[in-house]
């Protein structure tokens, strides 16, 4: 097999969609993931784009169905960023909740699609292989989505204190002002900056990935024989049920951890 620096960019990018990964450099830390990176764009197109159409399409007389679905669907969601966030939500917050929870619902959802049907599509009809369905099952995209919202936090933080009483409040919360303090204050609060996007990514990505594992097990078990196919019938479709459960509960604690995050950001201690 030739190596990388052997081969042209044509064939170079050709080799390495081979394994869904898209190099630009020798560190890994350049490396795009191209099917996350094309689920993620096409399911938020889909899903975001209905709901476009159906909102320019919306009428003040007798709703359609698919009227009612988002309008039920952006109450919802106000309602829950109304109880958190204590502001204008509707400039920026209550939108971006929104947008996230349909999108990762989205993603998660793919989850519940039959695996095998899935790749004999990926394989024989488009010629992919190692093809990943599920964006969320790549800890790359919960961290990007999770860092987003970090970067967002930090953002509103200084533009509602200012620099100057952002960084006060790195060194003078939650223990007091006095500069003995200083140092554990910054030390609680880099912490604190730290957890928020590994907690808010893992916790997303280790659930989905879970789910997909099991789905994985179950379907390795009904290659085993009558037995396996029949309780590898039962129990899949039981897990499937339960899924629907999992994967929109998911992306109900990620959109709310963002606007407790958001609503932290623009208050003070």
């Amino acid at each position: 097999m030739a190596s990388d620096a052997e081969l042209t960019p044509t064939s170079y990018i050709q080799h390495h969609l081979t394994n869904m990964t898209v190099s630009f450099g020798d560190s890994s830390f350049w490396v795009l993931h191209v099917d996350t990176l094309v689920m993620s764009l096409i399911l938020g197109v889909l899903s975001l784009g209905f709901m476009w159409m159906v909102v320019r399409k919306a009428t003040t007389g007798v709703p359609s169905k698919k009227q009612a679905f988002v309008e039920i669907l952006i109450e919802f969601v106000d309602g829950q960023v109304k109880n958190s966030f204590h502001g204008n939500r509707h400039k920026f917050v209550a939108p971006a909740a929104l947008t996230i929870f349909v999108w990762v619902l989205m993603l998660n959802t793919m989850d519940l699609l039959p695996i095998d049907i899935m790749a004999w599509i990926y394989t024989n009809i488009f010629g992919l292989h190692n093809w990943r369905s599920v964006p969320t099952t790549d800890v790359n995209t919960t961290f990007a989505l999770a860092l987003s919202i970090w970067l967002l936090t930090i953002y509103f933080g200084i533009q509602v204190k200012g620099m100057g009483g952002w960084i006060a409040e790195l060194f003078c919360s939650p223990f007091g002002k006095n500069p003995l303090l200083w140092p554990l204050n910054l030390l609680f609060n880099l912490i604190e900056y730290i957890s928020k996007p590994l907690s808010h990514s893992l916790r997303l990505f280790g659930n989905i990935y879970a789910g997909e594992i099991i789905f994985l097990l179950l379907g390795m078990w009904a290659a085993t024989g009558v037995a396996g196919t029949v309780f590898g019938a039962v129990l899949g479709l039981g897990w499937a049920i339960f899924h629907i459960l999992i994967v929109t509960l998911q992306a109900f604690i990620f959109m709310m951890l963002t606007v407790v995050y958001l609503s932290m950001a623009h208050e003070s201690h």
